[in-house]
């Protein structure tokens, strides 16, 4: 038997958008259209149309039994259509594709769930249609319901779950009615934490047991810890395939270099405040060390007389694994504060040697206290710190992987009134 559970020969997916469909109100007409339809569909030069979108070209590769890959790239790059394939959900334009062992996947919330059923009736229903019998259904429908947490609604119509209970009782039964493949979108990301955690250890399991997984996820800390290796996808076409780590850290990167500034300026916000100004700074200039204090700066002017303003700031690294969180009004929630129309500075000061060498990514979170969020992600900088006296070498910032609120000093002035 071999080893092989998927090989992928040159798959191109072709859509037509953009195009309306015309209305033939007589027979002549619909034989015109028809003589008429290679110049819509071709250029002149026997180019595809411009309403033409290839939405993968030319992809192929080759997965093993027990591997598990990870897929990545952007939003658009061709992931979940590459997914909708694998999974026969939609056809390939050209290429062909060898599947071997029965496939269970995981795209969207409810696919393969009929809402008038119960979930214990598209239990049975999605194990029959894995080709499994009663017998073997049997045997996984008590740990498939005590995975999903949802026992109490089983005989409840689907149809009235939440989108959480839906993932839930999905990828229970994908997951445990033992499919030979398992292909798994970002579909997770609608679960809470505790959840995706739970699946993830339950797709390393599923992988133990020799099975494949694919897995496209935006959660590059999750396709680090889980995949073999990995897929970079970019406008349908594969650009990079090696080492889960190796991709992951490259695809970053060309991300950070979009946000490679210490300083921003602009305008941004809404009717309440606008973001003018972030910038992080030191003592002695760039470039940035772990041994000195380094201060953000945040200057917002505040265009009407706002209450309870929340001014906090993320720290990233690499990875994108939120490292830490701390907002103005830490010591107090909800703020008391009421602000009048002005110019004003924040300053949050971290102490040095806090964090190890390595590039860290800072973004801003401003809005008015549980009513609304004014700025989310604008005025987003990174920092590279250096590491010059010894202290932090030891451990690069990939290790920082638990979130710490910490207790550094905030000041607020006002600058112009």
């Amino acid at each position: 038997m071999s080893d092989l559970a998927i090989r992928v020969n040159n798959i191109s997916k072709l859509y037509h958008i953009g195009a309306k469909q015309k209305r033939h109100d007589t027979l002549r007409d619909s034989i015109m259209s028809a003589f008429e339809a290679p110049k819509r569909w071709f250029g002149r030069n026997g180019q595809a149309a411009e309403e033409d979108l290839w939405a993968l070209k030319d992809v192929s590769f080759e997965v093993k039994h027990g591997e598990v890959v990870g897929i990545i790239g952007r939003n658009g790059a061709g992931k979940s259509t590459l997914l909708k394939i694998l999974s026969r959900i939609t056809k390939p334009t050209t290429g062909s594709i060898e599947m071997h062992g029965r496939i269970a996947s995981l795209l969207e919330v409810g696919t393969g769930f009929h809402p008038e059923l119960t979930g214990r009736e598209n239990i049975y229903l999605n194990g029959a249609i894995l080709g499994m019998r009663r017998a073997e259904i049997d045997r996984k429908f008590d740990e498939i319901v005590a995975f999903a947490e949802i026992e109490k609604f089983l005989d409840t119509p689907v149809k009235r779950y939440s989108s959480g209970m839906y993932v839930r009782l999905a990828f229970a039964v994908a997951a445990h009615l033992e499919p030979e493949i398992l292909i798994v979108d970002e579909v997770l990301a609608v679960g809470d934490a505790e959840f995706q955690k739970k699946c993830l250890g339950k797709m390393g399991d599923v992988a133990k047991e020799g099975r494949t997984v694919l897995f496209v996820s935006h959660n590059m800390h999750a396709v680090t810890a889980l995949c073999h290796w990995a897929i970079q996808l970019n406008k349908g076409m594969i650009v990079r395939r090696a080492n889960a780590l190796e991709v992951v850290e490259q695809y970053l990167g060309e991300t950070l270099n979009e946000v490679a500034r210490t300083e921003w300026r602009g305008s941004e916000g809404d009717e309440n405040v606008s973001l003018r100004k972030t910038m992080i700074t030191t003592q002695n200039g760039s470039p940035f060390t772990t041994d000195e204090e380094v201060n953000i700066v945040i200057e917002l002017e505040v265009l009407r007389e706002v209450y309870a303003l929340v001014v906090a700031v993320e720290i990233w690294n690499v990875r994108q694994q939120l490292l830490a969180y701390t907002a103005q009004d830490d010591k107090e929630s909800p703020p008391s504060q009421v602000l009048r129309p002005g110019v004003y500075e924040w300053q949050l000061t971290i102490p040095p040697n806090t964090f190890a060498e390595g590039t860290y990514i800072i973004r801003f979170d401003v809005g008015l206290h549980f009513r609304k969020r004014i700025i989310d992600g604008q005025g987003t900088l990174r920092v590279d710190l250096h590491n010059t006296s010894g202290i932090g070498r030891r451990y690069g910032s990939n290790v920082w992987t638990n979130l710490v609120r910490p207790d550094w000093k905030w000041k607020c002035a006002i600058t112009e009134t």
